[in-house]
């Protein structure tokens, strides 16, 4: 029944338009040949009848989909403008924070910095009174080993001197009973 009306309604339409065209024309002495014209105009909804019937469920489903299709599409592009906005949120709030967030490593950076300078500070003194501590064991090793060594020259010294004081004061006898002595002290001990 909707295809009848369907029908109809186009044979209504093109009839109209044709009524129209021959209202604005000048039908000239002659006249419009009506019949001619009608023929036509039954031939045309045959002709339009028979791609209906053919053809009239793929056209109907054709726009039918397209016509979901675009629903479709205008759903999806609603759906993507969303989330496009929500990305445009989200980078203009990280675009936002990226000031936040370049102070925050420029401060992190300085502590991390004054950190290092002060242990850097702190390793240097160590070393230098480690240094300092090695220097005065050095210097007291070596006035120890000068003193030591002092010593022991004048100790040459003495007696070097004590043995000449003792060859001119000594006679030859005094110096064997002398080394007799000494020799008996140290077998006896």
């Amino acid at each position: 029944m909707k295809r009848f009306i369907n029908t109809c309604a186009a044979v209504l339409f093109v009839l109209a338009l044709a009524g129209l065209a021959h209202a604005s024309g000048d039908a000239g002495e002659h006249g419009l040949p009506w019949g001619n014209y009608l023929l036509r105009v039954v031939n045309f909804a045959i002709f339009v009848g028979i791609i209906w019937y053919l053809a009239g469920k793929k056209i109907a489903s054709f726009f039918g989909g397209r016509r979901n299709q675009i629903k479709k599409d205008l759903d999806d592009l609603e759906v993507r403008q969303n989330e496009a906005a929500k990305r445009l949120k989200d980078v203009e709030q990280s675009i936002a924070n990226l000031d936040a967030e370049r102070k925050a490593l420029l401060d992190e950076a300085r502590a991390q910095g004054e950190a290092l300078k002060a242990a850097i500070i702190e390793k240097a003194k160590k070393d230098a009174e480690q240094i300092k501590a090695q220097a005065r064991m050095s210097s007291e090793n070596e006035s120890k080993a000068a003193v030591d060594a002092l010593r022991a020259q004048m100790a040459d010294l003495i007696v070097e001197a004590a043995t000449k004081i003792v060859s001119e004061k000594l006679s030859a006898q005094d110096h064997e009973r002398l080394v007799d002595e000494y020799l008996t002290k140290v077998v006896l001990n």
